[in-house]
């Protein structure tokens, strides 16, 4: 029975397609007309009588039908003009959404870096962690604490030297460039510190040190000798052991010339007697300082921190450089206060130097994640200019930024004013869509907690992390670590002139109450004194309070690192007087906007009602000391000694369109609420 029915259904379908005339022939032979003959056979073996009998006649879509039925059936209007409708629609949205793909590319803003979305955290090394209590911090003592950096929310980690060195300026007397200092650990303790911070995301910037070497480098065995190629990696000029060629002075003080009995010439050294200065003059020094780069940048670090590139040039006429006072006794000039550094200070033929490098760490910098880092160190004071030269120029980048050291000088006449002052110092010469960058503390500066206050640290940390750009915070800051009175002087600096010592800003981190504030677990002490108040100052005990100094700068690094008003927004002045610097950060398109109101003097109640672009209302997103309130009104902001308040509000308004000369951005950006994404405006 059922093979009966499927014998009719395929006789059908011959008949269906036998009886189409778009499969009839025109020509009439034999074999045509037998195979007609036969269809029609079969058709009228199976047949309907009545009005069905036609049912069959006329071809029908069906499952399977041949190409031939398919494009006959493809020509008609019913299927062709929604086929047709459907294929534009596609090229159209795919034009469309072509097009809206490159016009987000067109409009959107650069993406920002990893060292523009992070603080820059200086680790001193010696004093960090100990981890073979020895006294002595190390390498592996840090890889131990890179959770801290996790919980701070930090990204950048700048090291200082940790090269073999005689230790004469603890580091920055290097004796061999690709060697690590035993005191610190091998080379595989770096390997292994520099894998575990990629692991977690971190970035390892390092200390390079162009200007000189250690006297103990081959390099300056050899040319003391007149070894070639090494005899003029130095700089070698006749005199004798009692006059020396000029009157230039050395940064450590007295002359910059030192008598060698071996060479029996005369060697230029800007620091130490035993730092000489290389003799950037020689393409070879160039060269060989390049492979060092090359031979750290091959290892993966992520970056470099350019030490005191002004020195490395000098003007080979070797002249006498004018005195600061051209009437003081010349054989009493023995700082370097008391000359006009004309001829040893950024000399034409470094920024070239400079720019070069830049060059090879950008060869480094093609894969995706993996920018290689440049930063310039250079205290230029007033000649602020100079400074900003290390941004490079129209026509080639130099570094990422220069160290911004004048917030450094804030303690010298601590209020509002002179905040402000000093951050428009900067922002008004910095070039054109640069990036800013600002420093409180160093190894080489006083701790911002004793050169300021105790009680200003905390509305300092929040200057450092709500303004535009980078902030760098050196180890201890965020606990609001100060000097320390220190028994044994070790800073050849200090044994100098003790009021000149750094050793106070060295002291060894402290991690928690325990033995050596749990920096070392040397029963004999650790290389410099501990801090007397490491029993109440220190990392564990402020994690554990949520008000603590810890706590509030962990708060504002996250708040910096996911607010794009605080990361990409404008920074506009709004005021400032002899106790307050109040400041605002707001976005275009963006209703959300910030107020920072930073007490640098007494307590005082500010008046904001002129800033008509402000609402009358300003929430407490975040303060520096407890309190109850939870709004104020603009017209009536109070302020404590040393306390940060941080207000957010909500309005249609931008204040810098009208205030241009009192704000700043570094690249335009606006927020289209719609998309949710930013784009150039």
């Amino acid at each position: 029975m059922s093979s009966t029915k499927i014998t009719n259904i395929d006789t059908l379908e011959q008949q269906e397609g036998a009886q189409n005339a778009a499969f009839q022939e025109d020509d009439d032979d034999d074999d045509t007309s037998e195979a007609s003959s036969s269809r029609e056979h079969q058709a009228t073996s199976f047949s309907f009588t009545g009005p069905e009998e036609n049912v069959f006649t006329q071809i029908k879509p069906y499952a399977g039908m041949p190409k031939e039925v398919l494009m006959l059936y493809s020509s008609k209007a019913c299927y062709r003009i929604p086929r047709e409708i459907l294929f534009w629609l596609i090229i159209a949205c795919t034009l469309a959404l072509i097009a809206m793909t490159i016009t987000i590319v067109a409009l959107s803003p650069r993406c920002m870096s990893w060292w523009q979305l992070t603080p820059v955290y200086q680790v001193y090394p010696r004093s960090f962690k100990d981890s073979n209590a020895d006294g002595v911090g190390d390498l592996k003592g840090i890889r131990e604490k890179l959770s801290h950096f996790e919980y701070l929310n930090i990204k950048a980690i700048w090291i200082s030297p940790f090269y073999k060195s005689p230790m004469k300026d603890f580091g920055y007397d290097v004796e061999d460039f690709r060697q690590v200092d035993p005191l610190f650990g091998t080379m595989e303790d770096f390997d292994d510190l520099l894998t575990a911070m990629h692991d977690k995301g971190l970035k390892l910037i390092m200390d390079y040190i162009p200007n000189h070497t250690s006297d103990k480098h081959i390099w300056f065995q050899l040319s003391r000798n007149g070894t070639e190629p090494y005899k003029d990696y130095y700089i070698w000029v006749n005199c004798t052991a009692d006059k020396p060629p000029n009157n230039w002075i050395s940064v450590f003080g007295n002359s910059t010339w030192e008598y060698d009995e071996v060479r029996q010439q005369c060697y230029f050294h800007q620091f130490l007697k035993e730092q000489p200065d290389l003799n950037y003059r020689n393409p070879r020094v160039i060269e060989e300082m390049t492979d060092i780069i090359h031979f750290w940048l091959k290892k993966g670090v992520d970056g470099f921190r350019m030490d005191a590139v002004k020195h490395m040039l000098e003007a080979t006429h070797l002249r006498n450089e004018p005195q600061v006072d051209p009437d003081q006794d010349p054989s009493t000039v023995d700082t370097e206060f008391e000359l006009y550094h004309d001829y040893t200070y950024t000399q034409a033929g470094l920024h070239e130097i400079l720019t070069d490098w830049r060059i090879e760490l950008d060869a480094y910098s093609r894969e995706p994640g993996r920018y290689r880092f440049m930063v310039i160190e250079c205290y230029d004071y007033e000649e602020i200019e100079k400074t900003m030269r290390y941004y490079g120029t129209n026509f080639a980048i130099e570094s990422d930024f220069p160290f911004n050291f004048y917030l450094l000088y804030l303690p010298d006449d601590l209020s509002g004013n002179q905040a402000k002052g000093l951050v428009n110092l900067w922002m008004s010469n910095m070039p054109k869509g640069k990036w800013p960058n600002w420093v409180v503390g160093n190894h080489d500066k006083p701790r911002i907690g004793s050169s300021a206050g105790k009680e200003y640290v905390r509305a300092i940390n929040m200057l450092l992390l709500t303004l535009p750009g980078t902030p760098t915070t050196y180890y201890g800051e965020e606990i609001g670590m100060v000097n320390v009175n220190i028994s044994v002087i070790q800073d050849p600096f200090g044994k100098d002139d003790p009021s000149n010592g750094r050793d106070p800003q060295r002291t060894p981190m402290q991690w928690n109450d325990q033995l050596n504030a749990g920096f070392s677990d040397n029963e004999t002490g650790t290389w410099l004194d501990i801090a007397p108040d490491y029993s109440t100052v220190n990392v564990e005990l402020q994690q554990a309070d949520p008000d603590s100094t810890i706590s509030q700068y962990r708060a504002l690094s996250l708040l910096k690192g996911s607010d794009i008003v605080l990361s990409r927004g404008w920074f506009c002045n709004v005021w400032s007087d002899a106790n307050i610097f109040a400041y605002l950060r707001e976005l275009d398109g963006l209703k959300k906007g910030f107020l920072v109101v930073l007490n640098f003097g007494m307590d005082t109640t500010t008046d904001l009602s002129s800033v008509s672009e402000l609402p009358d209302s300003l929430t407490v997103h975040f303060s520096t000391v407890p309190i109850s309130q939870k709004t104020f009104s603009k017209s009536r902001i109070p302020t404590s000694r040393g306390q940060g308040l941080l207000l957010e509000y909500s309005t249609d308004q931008r204040f810098h369109p009208n205030h241009e000369s009192e704000c700043y951005v570094s690249e335009k950006a606006c927020y289209l609420s719609a998309l949710d994404i930013l784009y150039k405006c």
